[in-house]
């Protein structure tokens, strides 16, 4: 991919509000995921591994922590020269603070940032899913169809297609229409929120949907209609791999028990297409002489003492001898006590589980335990 031909704009101003206590205090792309990463360095990795220069990453929303986690550019490599990862939160104006009022307004308050690298295409990503994609096959998608804008797009079954916005296409997946999560779906293929707009093209619509006082100041519903209306040419991009959208406890439970059950489809291990983030310095796992492990992703400096059965465990996670954990996903610095017992549990970091303590439960939802639970 030619330098700067595409620059990737990443929207990471969600609230997150689904994910309850884990997003109070951070935005949803700065939460945990798969031992020792955040949600955010997937559409990160992806952009570095993918040739992509220049990122923009649009924040808003208990930003502190994520600002200064993504500005550390040398962790994906874009720290280059000509390259970088730029932050971008909402800037103060004459009338006063303006926040992004939508998806396709977080990128209108950013226009001058666009206009300096004057890329021929505009990439629009979300920071809150987890894949793995090759961005340059959409690009060459884009290109071979003499597209105006791509949209990427996910066959879903159909029954659960009204979840989505859906994208109805001809059979060369030209774009026809596009329906928001309609009850009665004619197709399924789910967009996944990744759209490749040529530059000049989407300025000019950011600029006219500016001075629409109707408008959401949204892609899925301003942008994408206006362009179907307009007879831009729109074409969807059938991706095969692994995708899920963590915007809620069970969601976020679900992908990481994934590691285990589904590694093939996302496998972090897989030397061509890393996953990078933050490498913290800390010692080597410890397993005990008694402990028993089966079928878990146990992080760098945890101590396992106690049994852990179909887990994920991150980074500095302790679990005593005589501790027991199950289907359980526990965040950084998480100690489970001599004697407890959990199961089927989400857990926020740095929580302590008590001794002799039961907590899950077999069946319903994921709990998220997000405060120290007293043991006896």
């Amino acid at each position: 991919m030619r330098q700067n031909n595409m620059v990737a704009m990443i929207l990471a101003g969600g609230r997150g509000t689904r994910l309850l206590d884990l997003t109070n205090k951070v935005a949803k792309p700065a939460v945990y995921f798969g031992g020792k990463y955040r949600i955010i360095d997937f559409p990160l990795s992806n952009c570095a591994n993918s040739g992509i220069d220049v990122v923009g990453v649009l924040t808003q929303y208990e930003s502190v922590l994520l600002n200064s986690y993504v500005a550390k550019a040398s962790l994906w490599g874009l720290d280059a020269k000509d390259s970088g990862i730029y932050v971008l939160p909402p800037r103060e104006k004459i009338e006063g603070f303006g926040l992004y009022r939508g998806t396709a307004d977080a990128i209108t308050q950013n226009i001058d940032f666009l206009d300096q690298y004057d890329p021929e295409t505009v990439l629009i990503l979300s920071g809150d899913h987890i894949y793995k994609m090759d961005y340059s096959k959409m690009l060459e998608c884009h290109e071979a169809n003499n597209a105006d804008a791509t949209i990427a797009v996910l066959e879903v079954p159909l029954k659960e297609a009204s979840r989505f916005g859906i994208m109805n296409t001809d059979q060369h997946d030209c774009i026809i229409e596009f329906e928001e999560k309609p009850k009665e779906p004619k197709s399924n293929l789910a967009s996944m929120g990744i759209y490749i707009f040529n530059w000049k093209q989407l300025r000019k619509a950011l600029v006219d949907d500016v001075k629409n006082p109707d408008s959401h100041h949204d892609f899925g519903k301003d942008i994408i209609p206006g362009f179907l209306n307009s007879d831009k040419r729109l074409y969807a991009y059938r991706f095969k791999g692994y995708w899920k959208d963590v915007g809620t406890i069970d969601s976020l439970w679900e992908a990481n028990m994934d590691l285990l059950y589904r590694s093939e489809e996302l496998n972090l291990a897989d030397p061509s297409w890393k996953i990078y983030t933050e490498d913290r310095t800390v010692p080597a796992q410890n397993f005990g002489a008694k402990a028993k492990v089966s079928n878990a992703y146990i992080n760098q400096g945890c101590v396992v003492n106690g049994k852990v059965v179909n887990s994920v465990l991150f980074t500095g996670v302790i679990v005593e001898a005589g501790a027991e954990v199950y289907d359980s996903v526990l965040m950084p610095y998480t100690k489970i006590k001599s004697g407890a017992k959990v199961r089927r549990i989400i857990t926020d970091e740095h929580i302590t589980i008590g001794e002799n303590v039961s907590v899950g439960r077999e069946q319903g939802e994921i709990e998220l335990i997000a405060h120290d639970i007293k043991g006896d």
